[in-house]
């Protein structure tokens, strides 16, 4: 069976939507915002 691009494109996507509701779900969004402040804190010289 052969596969054209868009059924792999559209697969990946679905696979990327997933992977994304599962860590939001985890919290990591929140971990991810965290260090995100943290790193420009420490760029702008405050932290």
């Amino acid at each position: 069976m052969r596969w054209n691009r868009n059924a792999v494109a559209v697969m990946v996507l679905c696979l990327g939507v997933v992977f994304l509701a599962i860590g939001t779900m985890r919290g990591e969004a929140a971990m991810v915002l965290q260090k995100a402040v943290v790193i420009c804190m420490e760029c702008v010289g405050i932290g």
